[in-house]
């Protein structure tokens, strides 16, 4: 029995470099292996593309989930949310333990920007209560971002226990620190980077991150340390860094 997890989190950006110059697929699953992490919580996945499967002939023949945890994460989910002619794509989380229930809720704002919460409920093996993980990647407009929050608020106090372990991560899209402020408080969440350095990282744009767009919200955790993974080789395979937070329960 183990009471530390070490999880990451990161905008994949559909498996492609900033600016959609190449196709980094391959690159993206190399480099979260080196993370090492136990639960993997991901953005922009593609769940299929029939077009990118045509023009490139390393395209991975199965979806980027599966192809991203094989033979390294045992479990994982995908939440479907953006759906147009050519594929889909959402989030994921890659666990290296059994996911016994998962859920995707649609909170998008509007038709041209689809996003989901995805809910996983997950069984460490000798914790005495699930671990309910939940990976977000919220709108572009304050006004958009502050109702999905809410909406999210809700779901975790009608379906998290109190006392149940606790992680959301994901990208929040959130430079004004709004969750900070008002989820944060409200869920009794602590932020890791916020916990272990003062404030939440900055992880866009991967080359020189500025913003602090990409959060790891826990409760029932200590924060025993947090790291932004950006600059060489990061900024060559996604527009933002991958965040790694290594978590004691309570």
């Amino acid at each position: 029995m183990s009471d530390t997890l070490h999880v990451a989190t990161y905008n994949i950006h559909k498996g492609f470099s900033f600016f959609r110059r190449r196709m980094v697929i391959h690159d993206v699953r190399e480099h979260l292996r080196l993370l090492n992490a136990d639960l993997v919580f991901l953005q922009e996945v593609q769940g299929n593309h029939s077009k990118h499967a045509r023009r490139f002939h390393n395209w991975p023949a199965q979806p980027q989930t599966e192809f991203l945890a094989d033979a390294v994460w045992t479990d994982f989910a995908y939440g479907r949310n953006a759906v147009y002619d050519d594929g889909h794509h959402g989030n994921a989380i890659l666990s290296r333990f059994p996911i016994v229930r998962w859920d995707n809720q649609d909170i998008s704002a509007h038709r041209f920007e689809s996003r989901g919460l995805l809910h996983c409920e997950i069984e460490v093996p000798g914790w005495d209560q699930l671990l309910h993980c939940v990976c977000v990647h919220l709108a572009l407009t304050a006004g958009h971002r502050n109702r999905q929050m809410r909406l999210l608020q809700t779901r975790i106090e009608q379906l998290v226990p109190r006392s149940a372990p606790l992680i959301i991560a994901g990208d929040f899209n959130d430079w004004t620190q709004n969750a900070q402020h008002g989820l944060a408080r409200a869920l009794e969440l602590r932020e890791a980077f916020e916990t272990a350095h003062g404030r939440p990282a900055r992880s866009f744009p991967a080359a020189l991150p500025l913003l602090q767009f990409d959060r790891i919200y826990v409760r029932g955790f200590s924060v025993q340390d947090a790291r932004v993974h950006h600059g060489h080789p990061w900024a060559r395979i996604s527009d933002h860094a991958a965040l790694t937070s290594r978590l004691k329960r309570l």
